[in-house]
């Protein structure tokens, strides 16, 4: 039947719309069509005036052709009355259903993790959006002008960008050029720049990790020592997420566990209150401390 042929043909918009990683025979199978009649609908499409990209063996549809932006601008709120209109809400309380449920619509269709940030400047938040774009389309950007101190230079970096870290003002990425995983500060760049290249080093993309002490890095040491009152609140007292990590011993002590990207913020606290912490492990944070306290008592000798 001829309804038949149209749900394939939105079935198939819609999945060339959202594809970022399916291959043209994973399509014809979900859709059910031949590579004959896929190829025959992708002539179509572009004649239509749909934008159709092709990257290796995978075809998508972009989103900027002029069906959708029309479409968008009829049906779409754009960011700011996103924005706008999830504040009001917020500010009403949300305390009926019809406000709860168009509270939920508005967080199906809009990161709000991304674009709520009322702080951020415009150059930022925009910044953020084309990140996360390129994140969910698996897309290599170019970090324009980064200000780095580490090697006090302000240059281009193309990269990877794989995950959002610090409540999204840093962006976890692969340099293909250096062939290392780095984090970067959103506060350094001048832009971004979205590219056409996908992703070619996703094998290579490693998460850091932030321990409670502030130490970023891409392995983890687990730590375990018997806290006594005094190390327990002073813990408690300058890093009050570290709570997790205890479990009452008795009246006085507690078990302390936690996992850490370095040995330097656990060390301080530890050298700092070594008389109220009793050290179980890990073998090198042992030795770590066996070494600072060598090169100390040579310092003091």
């Amino acid at each position: 039947m001829r309804h038949d042929h149209l749900k394939r043909e939105l079935d198939l918009i819609l999945l060339l719309t959202q594809n970022r990683l399916m291959t043209t025979e994973d399509i014809c199978r979900k859709v059910g069509i031949s590579r004959r009649s896929f190829y025959y609908y992708i002539e179509f499409f572009e004649q239509a005036g749909f934008k159709v990209e092709k990257h290796g063996y995978k075809y998508c549809i972009d989103r900027s052709s002029k069906f959708f932006t029309t479409l968008f601008d009829l049906i779409q709120f754009t960011e700011d009355e996103a924005l706008l209109m999830r504040q009001l809400i917020n500010d009403a309380g949300a305390d009926s259903m019809r406000l709860r449920n168009l509270h939920a619509k508005l967080d199906h269709f809009y990161d709000f993790k991304i674009l709520e940030d009322e702080r951020l400047q415009r150059r930022t938040a925009r910044m953020r959006t084309t990140l996360y774009e390129a994140i969910k389309m698996h897309r290599m950007v170019v970090i324009n002008g980064y200000s780095s101190p580490n090697s006090h230079t302000t240059r281009d970096r193309i990269v990877e960008p794989f995950l959002f870290m610090n409540n999204n003002k840093d962006i976890r990425c692969y340099e293909p050029a250096s062939g290392s995983n780095k984090t970067f500060r959103l506060s350094r760049m001048s832009d971004v720049t979205l590219m056409e290249d996908e992703w070619h080093f996703e094998s290579h993309h490693r998460k850091a990790y932030t321990d409670i002490f502030s130490f970023t890095g891409e392995k983890t040491m687990r730590i375990t020592m018997i806290m006594g009152q005094l190390s327990h609140n002073v813990m408690l007292e300058e890093y009050p997420e570290s709570a997790a990590c205890f479990a009452r011993q008795d009246d006085s002590h507690w078990l302390f566990k936690t996992d850490v990207c370095s040995y330097l913020g656990i060390g301080r606290f530890v050298l700092g209150l070594y008389d109220d912490i009793t050290v179980k492990g890990d073998d090198g944070f042992k030795e770590y401390l066996s070494n600072k306290i060598s090169a100390w008592s040579k310092q003091l000798a």
